[in-house]
């Protein structure tokens, strides 16, 4: 029975991501139909062909324009406020942050070097118009404009998510300083946030027919290459996942458990790694993370730590997505992907936008919000849904590397906080 259930559990969870291919799939093929007319200058006539139905997308992406600035405000504060950490606790959510921070960005790295050497958009399909790119920020303006806004209106924009993710946090600390979850406030907090990814979900029905619009739109307009494009990211990103798992999982496992690490980690990690698969969601692999952190020896509060608070901050497999989002999009308007100044902000972007991503399945597109307000405000119409679409494509490999990196990461947290020996005495204790 209980195979059943589990076999109903995935099929269901997976349906919504097949019908979301299959409309983009049916998109594309409408596109290729009904291609748009060109004018005597080779520039799309607006309304011709498959365009016409543009507007069925640019709904969709207008109501989550809406709901991104509340529910990122809410979820974070939320997240925040509602903790329950104390004395020994702010060591252990130290460490964890630090080490999520660090593999984050080891993963960008990666990324940032492959998409160097195989770049997923090869062919630019439309120019970003000069007086539209505007010019590259200095670093310290760039520092400032990531975590904070000249005033509290500007937090309302979906222009600026990371200084409304860090203007969140802060919030969320007050908050637990003054009782957390006991305090109207907090309880407040929590209502909102899952108030508004009731929200999300209800717009989230309407998706599929909108990105059946979009697709049908842009290969209505760009001809095959959308198509081929996407193939070339997929074919960098899913070997890459599974690469990530076999090398740095066991380099982790090894630094934070010692000698037994590697081999007590490939022990305990397959049964996260099939329930993240199967459910698409960190948050519903935090309960078998726990498990399996039991079974191994680690300390209840650093796994009552590391495990929640990884499946909205630790995202090794977005911080990869992230990366190819942001080479894919500047590969479709022709925008350089190089140099020193562009590694580190992509790097920054990458880590500090999966701080803001959620453990629910489709993350509310916050990272997408990020990643457009930051490289591509003047074009969020055309950005947005090529940016979502690569996420529902590297959703489940992502996902994996997210949540069963979780109970990997709380191998290095144990290192910290109980002593390099701690896996040690926790066999010894079997």
């Amino acid at each position: 029975m209980s195979a059943e259930l589990n076999k109903k559990s995935i099929a269901k969870n997976y349906t919504f991501l097949g019908i979301m291919l299959a409309s983009m799939i049916l998109g594309c093929i409408v596109g290729w139909i009904f291609p748009a007319a060109r004018d005597a200058g080779g520039s799309v006539v607006s309304g011709s062909g498959a365009t016409i139905i543009k507007p069925l997308g640019t709904v969709f992406i207008n109501m989550m324009f809406c709901i991104v600035v509340p529910l990122v405000f809410a979820s974070i504060s939320s997240a925040v406020a509602n903790m329950k950490s104390r004395s020994r606790a702010g060591r252990i959510m130290g460490v964890t942050v630090a080490t999520f921070v660090v593999t984050g960005a080891i993963a960008a790295v990666i990324m940032f070097v492959l998409m160097r050497l195989f770049p997923p958009v090869l062919t630019p399909w439309t120019e970003i118009p000069s007086e539209e790119m505007g010019e590259y920020a200095t670093m310290s303006e760039l520092l400032v404009n990531f975590f904070t806004s000249s005033d509290f209106v500007g937090l309302l924009s979906r222009r600026a998510m990371l200084p409304l993710i860090v203007f969140s946090m802060l919030f969320g600390f007050a908050v637990n300083l003054n009782g957390g979850q006991n305090t109207p406030v907090g309880r407040f907090l929590e209502d909102l946030t899952s108030v508004m990814l009731k929200f999300v979900k209800i717009v989230t029905y309407y998706a599929p027919i909108a990105f059946f619009a979009i697709f049908a739109d842009l290969v209505a307009t760009y001809g095959s290459e959308v198509i081929t494009n996407y193939g070339r990211a997929m074919l960098v990103y899913y070997p890459l996942c599974f690469v990530y798992i076999f090398t740095a999982w066991p380099l982790f496992a090894r630094f934070g458990g010692g000698k037994h690490g590697i081999k007590t980690m490939f022990r305990h990690i397959a049964k996260p790694a099939i329930v993240s698969l199967g459910t698409c969601s960190s948050v519903a692999t935090i309960p078998t993370n726990m498990e399996e952190a039991s079974d191994t020896g680690i300390s209840k509060d650093v796994s009552d730590m590391v495990l929640p608070l990884g499946a909205t901050m630790h995202m090794d497999g977005s911080c990869f997505s992230c990366v190819l989002k942001i080479a894919f999009v500047m590969g479709v308007f022709g925008t350089p992907f190089t140099g020193i100044g562009m590694l580190v902000k992509v790097v920054l972007v990458a880590v500090l936008s999966s701080v803001g991503m959620s453990g629910v399945p489709g993350g509310g597109y916050i990272g997408e919000y990020i990643i457009c307000s930051i490289f591509f405000p003047n074009q969020m119409e055309m950005a947005f849904p090529i940016l979502v679409a690569i996420g529902n494509l590297v959703d489940p490999p992502a996902t994996m590397i997210n949540a069963a990196g979780d109970y990997v990461v709380s191998y290095i947290v144990s290192r910290f906080v109980d002593g390099k020996d701690w896996l040690d005495k926790a066999l010894a204790k079997k």
